[in-house]
């Protein structure tokens, strides 16, 4: 598979002339969706759910279909119908050609006070890729390659090396890095590099690799 990082959690898997893409949100690209078979959100924060943008994307595409949880697809399925499919945790689907399984239910604690909203992630191609959303769902399954939530309201450094710890992948690339500064970044590169267990990568937004 191909691997473009777009702005933030945003994501886009290319393989076989088809292109799936994650979590497209108000922090990334106007044209993070451009000729996407198909979406896939976690949960509905703005950050990576976007109403607006992801209904341009369904109107521009008449193909382009979408795989989220309830609280999403209620927003998106009656004005497009057949093309918004719900998932929860357990689930298994193909989409744009590509394999996916759902793991996880509820988005991380932000404060005890802050009612918890549902999340899912995505594994993708029997674990190829990981993308857990807003949370540190470990999956039942073997990890190649993990998009690790770096820097969020709901996380701190220690539990960002725990997780990369926890699922074990072969190299972890940083997502939900909008809030991080470049300030910070050697800090974090030092300390998940150094004590996660994995390789730790970083691309610029709209840079690829191969995973």
């Amino acid at each position: 598979m191909k691997f473009t990082k777009k702005s933030h959690s945003c994501i886009v898997l290319e393989k076989d002339g088809r292109r799936l893409v994650v979590d497209p949100g108000m922090f990334s690209e106007e044209d993070a969706t451009a000729g996407a078979d198909a979406i896939l959100i976690t949960h509905e924060h703005p950050d990576h759910f976007d109403e607006a943008r992801l209904r341009a994307a369904l109107e521009a595409g008449p193909g382009t279909e979408v795989w989220t949880l309830k609280s999403v697809a209620d927003q998106l399925s009656a004005a497009f119908p057949g093309r918004v499919h719900t998932v929860g945790h357990g689930d298994t689907f193909t989409a744009a050609g590509f394999d996916v399984q759902v793991h996880g239910e509820l988005h991380a604690v932000i404060h005890p006070d802050i009612p918890r909203i549902t999340n899912v992630g995505y594994l993708i191609e029997g674990g190829g890729v990981f993308h857990p959303g807003d949370a540190l769902t470990v999956p039942d399954h073997p990890v190649e390659t993990l998009m690790l939530p770096v820097m969020a309201p709901w996380n701190k450094i220690s539990e960002v090396i725990d997780y990369v710890r926890e699922v074990k992948p072969r190299r972890a690339y940083d997502i939900h890095d909008a809030l991080l500064t470049d300030l910070a970044r050697p800090i974090y590169d030092r300390q998940v590099g150094a004590l996660g267990g994995a390789e730790h990568l970083r691309l610029t937004p709209g840079a690829s690799a191969e995973v």
